[in-house]
């Protein structure tokens, strides 16, 4: 009684079920979540612009990689903010956006030498407080599932006697009229989860999803690709230190080395490290085909030197040492 929702509001909640959307990238099927979750969308946008450039010559972490990585992310937050959101109340363009021909278009915009911004190419009609499971069973079926409260104990209150947090996405809208994400009753929000399911020749291949508030889909588009490009395994593949913006400064993970940050300001990007380290890892070795001995990925500052003192010996290699594969 007294409350902000009422019984009306929640009695006339209906779950709608949404064609997934699908794309390639390599040979490999790409499933993912349709509008008004932005996450399948743009992560296919993106590696459809990636497919066009040879990114496993360039090197996992190569300034060249991470040039590339920025540019792209930079394009497809543009295009989110103008487009991207409930199909019940907004024509989202999602066959334009996930569309080789557009790939083209906005590939034809790349400078490899320079940083750039990017408007939106398509016109309007975070984190420790997500969790992500995966779940396969024998028969084949895989369910990848995304649950997100968006930030630090989301609206910052509990439902009296459930237990439940209730999440704050409400402040993703624009509250400005007359744009794709404009408040309106009813309306969905957009997100940023983005659950994928991989396919290659019609068989599983990989299905995972991450957190990171606003940061999901890029992180997930980022871990396809150390899969597929870069040969790493699935523990690697999202452990791996990674990079993110979206049109402003390019935040880039402490494991990069500072060489490959100096190369990235010489062209123009305006480069930061995470305020804070966002995942943190249990400080043990994980195993890696492609060098001698083992090796730890540091993405934060929760690894301490002591640590690193105590595996070296043990042969565990880390992170700048062993960035660059052979």
């Amino acid at each position: 009684m007294g409350g902000l929702i009422s019984r009306a509001d929640l009695g006339g909640y209906r779950t709608v079920e949404r064609e997934v959307v699908r794309g390639s990238y390599r040979g490999v099927e790409i499933v993912g979540p349709p509008p008004p979750s932005s996450g399948g969308v743009h992560v296919i946008q993106m590696l459809n612009i990636l497919e066009r450039h040879d990114v496993k010559t360039m090197g996992f972490g190569s300034a060249d990689a991470l040039h590339l990585l920025a540019e792209v992310l930079k394009i497809a937050f543009a295009d989110r903010a103008a487009a991207t959101a409930d199909p019940a109340f907004v024509k989202v363009p999602t066959e334009r956006l996930i569309s080789r021909n557009y790939a083209v278009e906005r590939d034809g915009q790349l400078d490899m030498k320079r940083a750039q911004a990017f408007g939106a190419g398509v016109s309007s009609a975070e984190s420790a407080n997500t969790t992500h499971v995966t779940v396969a069973d024998d028969r084949g079926n895989i369910v990848a599932s995304t649950q997100t409260i968006n930030s630090l104990f989301g609206s910052r209150f509990m439902v009296p006697g459930t237990g439940i947090v209730p999440n704050n996405y409400m402040h993703l809208f624009d509250p400005h009229p007359g744009h794709a994400l404009s408040i309106v009753p009813g309306k969905r929000i957009t997100t940023s989860q983005a659950p994928l399911i991989a396919l290659r020749d019609g068989k599983p291949y990989f299905a995972l999803g991450l957190p990171g508030g606003l940061r999901i889909f890029g992180s997930a588009m980022q871990a396809a690709l150390n899969l597929i490009d870069h040969g790493m395994s699935l523990q690697e593949a999202v452990e791996a230190p990674r990079l993110w913006t979206q049109g402003q400064a390019v935040e880039i993970e402490q494991a990069i080395p500072e060489t490959i940050r100096a190369e990235l300001r010489a062209r123009g990007h305006e480069v930061a490290r995470p305020a804070a380290c966002r995942r943190r890892y249990e400080c043990h070795p994980l195993p890696c085909r492609r060098h001698d001995g083992r090796r730890v990925l540091l993405a934060g500052r929760w690894h301490t030197d002591r640590c690193q003192r105590r595996l070296r010996p043990q042969g565990v290699r880390f992170w700048p040492d062993a960035a660059r594969r052979t």
